[in-house]
């Protein structure tokens, strides 16, 4: 596993300790939560069981976080950890695969400031795919850009030795807590969560730190998280957003780019962020004509094939699909060389005449497995050339003796 060799660091108690004498980590996801217990922690250390030769303060940066967050962070808390002398360590993804490894942002008993984003985040990931968070099963970006990320460098760091993990979750999710011990694997590690042996929920962390340094602490999560909406707190999530009517234009760009290759990838479920916007609205209309300033980009017009398949025991398998870029332009430009190949082929097109999408379905997805289906789309050019392992085998397998409606060739 790459990684960056952080420089050597001074404690401001004397000669930094060796990481062969470190013994606790503190997961910081910069958030209400977290953020209350370790401002709670540094007032007694030791009181809490904290050595704080001995332990890091753990950060792994998804490259999303809202402003506010980024801001309180560097005013309240980069001093709290300066003041101290608290190792922080600051890492990210270098890469979408597990190969490419992960960077040491910061590490260093003195802090200067929050590292937004690495060589690589969750949203390059996304956008380059073409695709949104998914809200169904475990949140796999959380685990993609931080938990594997945090677990690569504990395994170079304590190698299989004893150490503490802290985790920030407060007591409203004790749930959490049992999904982490079920989950967690690592040889050494004890899971500790102090907040949920506190008694301390939601209401508590945001009350303390409100009492501390006189602001509300909002949640953290990345700026285009499916979430929101599981969690009751839409109508707060989006307020958040036209707060921002610059972010709210960048996600809605990345989701309509994402139903522009597949209509089914909404941000919450069933309905689209661009759906809960109105433009009648000053507000909305901001993070409209955001938007439409971020549209004003190269379109590329994509095939996108995918499969449904059956495994040998009639099971269905993970869908499998296959980006291609056919040609790059405007949007309109693109929009009307689609409608025209289309009614050549009698292909009905879906066009948006208001932010510039055409989507033509030269192989409609049928009603059963297996099955297959083919779209032409427009979108802005950002997502990458990609196909599933074996999907030219398995597309040619299903569909022999069967011919395609559409060609752009």
């Amino acid at each position: 596993m790459s990684r960056t060799a952080p420089s050597p660091q001074l404690s401001l108690f004397g000669p930094a300790p060796s990481d062969a004498e470190v013994d606790a980590v503190i997961n910081w996801g910069l958030g209400c939560d977290s953020t209350a217990y370790v401002a709670r922690m540094l007032t007694a250390p030791t009181a809490y069981g904290i050595d704080l030769e001995r332990t890091v303060v753990l950060y792994m940066a998804t490259g999303s976080e809202w402003p506010e967050t980024r801001l309180l962070v560097e005013k309240f808390m980069l001093p709290l950890l300066r003041e101290h002398g608290v190792r922080f360590v600051q890492l990210a993804r270098n890469g979408h695969l597990h190969r490419d490894g992960f960077t040491v942002l910061d590490d260093s008993r003195r802090p200067e400031k929050l590292f937004a984003r690495g060589p690589w985040t969750l949203w390059d990931d996304l956008e380059s795919v073409g695709t949104v968070p998914q809200q169904a099963g475990t949140r796999k970006c959380s685990l993609w850009a931080k938990g594997d990320v945090g677990d690569w460098w504990l395994k170079q760091l304590f190698g299989g030795r004893p150490f503490r993990q802290i985790m920030g979750f407060n007591a409203d999710e004790k749930g959490r807590q049992f999904s982490d011990q079920a989950a967690s694997k690592m040889p050494g590690r004890t899971g500790e969560f102090p907040l949920i042996d506190w008694g301390w929920g939601r209401q508590k962390c945001e009350a303390y730190l409100f009492e501390r340094f006189g602001v509300v602490w909002p949640k953290s999560y990345c700026t285009f998280c499916c979430f929101p909406v599981s969690m009751g707190a839409l109508p707060a999530h989006l307020e958040r957003m036209r707060s921002h009517p610059d972010l709210a234009g960048e996600v809605l760009r990345l989701e309509y780019t994402a139903m522009s290759l597949n209509p089914n990838a909404k941000l919450y479920g069933s309905k689209s962020l661009l759906q809960l916007l109105d433009p009648a609205q000053p507000r909305d209309r901001a993070c409209l004509q955001a938007f439409e300033r971020e549209l004003d980009m190269p379109w590329a017009l994509y095939r996108v094939r995918r499969l449904f398949l059956l495994s040998d025991d009639g099971r269905r398998r993970p869908v499998m699909r296959a980006t291609e870029r056919v040609d790059l332009g405007r949007p309109q430009q693109l929009a009307s060389r689609l409608v025209s190949i289309s009614d050549r082929h009698h292909v009905a097109v879906e066009h948006d005449p208001i932010y510039g999408r055409a989507q033509a379905w030269s192989r409609p997805r049928g009603t059963g497995w297996p099955m297959a289906e083919e779209l032409f789309a427009t979108a802005p050019a950002r997502v990458i050339d990609k196909q599933d392992k074996g999907f030219e085998t398995q597309w040619t397998a299903l569909l022999t003796g069967t011919a395609t409606q559409l060609s752009l060739a």
